[in-house]
């Protein structure tokens, strides 16, 4: 190993430590097992050396929300026992492709893309878990993303009818520039109103760098964590 990669592995570690610290911490402070709180490390823009070392460090969840350089990392990283989480705005049109190289796809937010992920997991002869991307954001809020409340029993029931996906929860971001605690509470009561309905779908994805301890305390069983561990992300084009 050289000096540059040594150090890397060094850096990548201790930042590592230091969530996993923060994540203990918080399910302390509310009770819970840390256990039941999945680390998804985003490595949006980092070159799959960083890929391997994070396996190499025991990391089996990745997330990606570009499909081209997610579709490139996960052929190049065949080899490795990790599950690839989608978790970025998803293209009706790339949706198909995306079911067959991701093990999980976090941003459903629209019926129009039930049935191209079905076509793609049919693809691969393997189910791709989903989770329904529900807004926080007000209704009227510029740049909203993820499916009104109102329309998650739909969508959830779109899902479980797909032959080759299923229905694992809920996944969301906390608006910009709000204290993330009502946010998430809002979203602890419709996961929990989803479970009453679909007790399958326990997982709640929320929570990122800076958030993570409000998402933990709100229920969330999933993070999804990029800067904290890998630093400031390269400029790309």
């Amino acid at each position: 190993m050289t000096g540059r990669s040594s150090a890397r592995r060094d850096e990548v570690a201790a930042n590592l430590a230091r969530v996993r610290e923060r994540i203990v911490a918080a399910c302390g402070d509310s009770g819970r097992d840390p256990a039941e709180v999945t680390l998804v490390v985003v490595t949006k823009f980092f070159p799959v050396s960083d890929v391997r070392l994070l396996a190499e460090l025991g990391v089996t969840d990745l997330g990606e929300n570009r499909h081209q350089e997610a579709e490139a990392k996960a052929a190049e990283c065949r080899d490795l026992d990790v599950r690839w989480h989608f978790v970025g705005g998803l293209q009706s049109n790339k949706a198909a492709a995306v079911a067959t190289y991701a093990d999980v796809v976090e941003s459903v937010d629209r019926r129009k893309l039930v049935s191209r992920l079905d076509q793609g997991a049919h693809g691969r002869s393997r189910p791709v878990d989903c989770l329904i991307q529900v807004s926080l954001d007000d209704p009227d809020a510029e740049g909203r993303s993820g499916a009104a409340p109102a329309d998650v029993p739909a969508l959830a029931e779109a899902i479980e009818a797909a032959g080759m996906l299923r229905l694992r929860g809920l996944m969301a971001v906390a608006p910009l520039g709000v204290d993330p605690r009502g946010p998430y509470q809002r979203l602890s009561a419709i996961h929990a109103d989803l479970v009453a309905l679909r007790p399958e779908a326990t997982w709640l994805s929320a929570g990122m760098s800076a958030d993570l301890e409000e998402a933990v305390r709100a229920g969330a069983t999933h993070v999804r964590i990029g800067t904290a561990i890998l630093g400031s992300r390269p400029q790309v084009k």
